[in-house]
């Protein structure tokens, strides 16, 4: 079966073609990068407007790199939610429009499930069931994966999500947009314990996250530094605590997940899954124990169509395996939208 999928949440416009057999056949992505940069982050307006442009050529780019026809099309994922309302819009009416006219089926996806199964295009890829550990600048959750769209939520932030906490701190430090990368690389020439930054919850006793206290303690730092004098040592200084301190609470609540449900496999993903300190904390941990961490590839790890494919194949296993069509798909979108809701039958 060959699958259609249309990511247009946020920023980035991704199709992908997906063989249910043989895997992803081609994917195209265009990011919005350069649009947003002047501005200090995404402007919705602009964002809805560039998908507009760029949905129609990519779809016959990635048809091309598949060498496949539009007609050949089994069935259709968009990403219904959560998002950006009218960057959602886009692509859910093309890929509606494109169902009715092919007469094939569309299925509603959430974006979060895409970003949770994306692994699984990785070679090798997990086997169920596993421990999930979603960071992206929207979401911070650990969760049980016990098989396709069988999922239980461990912990959760509790204020804001881990990119988040990227992004405040690489506009804190004069880094700009996107945040992640760049204060990630300027923590490689920090000093380790030249600044001392709270773990926040590390303590808690549960699987929950916050990070709102981290933000608050960089800017002080920040402020104690010389407010716009900062110079660049202390600026990679405060950048190697902060991320330090928040790969501290990572780790140590996704292990502690991992003793609490008995599993021994971790997997990682979402945009703060590409982050070069994280992943690597996590393989030495992962091994010290005997057991294994999965990322997905890194073109995957920012919103692209293969995860939105993948989450629709999910969605259509759920509906053959139990002979039961447990959403309704109608034209819709859900800016803010529980993985919880959008998978229940």
């Amino acid at each position: 079966m060959l699958i259609l999928g249309i990511e247009t949440s946020c920023d980035e416009t991704g199709l992908a073609l997906l063989d249910s057999e043989h895997g992803l056949l081609a994917q195209q992505l265009h990011s919005q990068i350069d649009m947003h940069v002047a501005y200090g982050g995404v402007v919705p307006e602009l964002a809805s407007r560039d998908h507009i442009r760029r949905v129609l050529p990519l779809l016959d780019r990635v048809a091309e790199a598949a060498k496949r026809d539009v007609a050949q099309i089994d069935a259709i994922a968009v990403t219904a939610g959560p998002g950006l309302a009218g960057a959602l819009l886009v692509g859910a009416s093309i890929g509606h429009a494109l169902g009715y006219a092919l007469d094939r089926p569309v299925y509603q996806v959430h974006h979060m499930e895409g970003h949770l199964l994306s692994p699984l295009l990785s070679r090798p890829a997990p086997e169920f069931p596993f421990v999930a550990l979603l960071v992206s600048g929207g979401h911070t959750q650990l969760l049980h994966v016990g098989g396709w769209g069988n999922y239980r939520l461990l912990g959760e932030t509790v204020d804001d999500a881990a990119g988040e906490a990227f992004d405040k701190t690489a506009q804190l430090l004069g880094l700009g947009y996107p945040g992640g990368p760049a204060v990630s690389r300027l923590a490689e020439f920090g000093d380790p314990g030249a600044v001392k930054l709270p773990r926040p919850m590390l303590g808690s006793g549960d699987l929950n996250f916050s990070f709102s206290g981290l933000k608050t303690a960089v800017l002080i730092a920040v402020r104690r530094a010389g407010k716009s004098n900062v110079c660049e040592q202390e600026r990679a200084d405060i950048a190697r605590a902060f991320v330090e301190a928040i790969v501290d609470v990572l780790v140590t609540k996704a292990l502690r997940a991992l003793d609490q449900t008995g599993l021994r496999t971790l997997v990682v993903a979402g945009g703060v899954g590409a982050n070069a300190q994280l992943r690597a904390r996590l393989q030495l941990e992962l091994e010290g124990r005997g057991g294994k961490v999965f990322f997905p590839p890194l073109d995957l790890c920012t919103d692209n169509g293969a995860m939105i494919a993948l989450a629709g194949l999910a969605q259509l296993k759920r509906t053959h395996e139990s002979s039961v069509n447990g959403r309704q798909l109608g034209f819709s979108v859900h800016p803010r939208w529980s993985l919880a809701e959008a998978t229940s039958s």
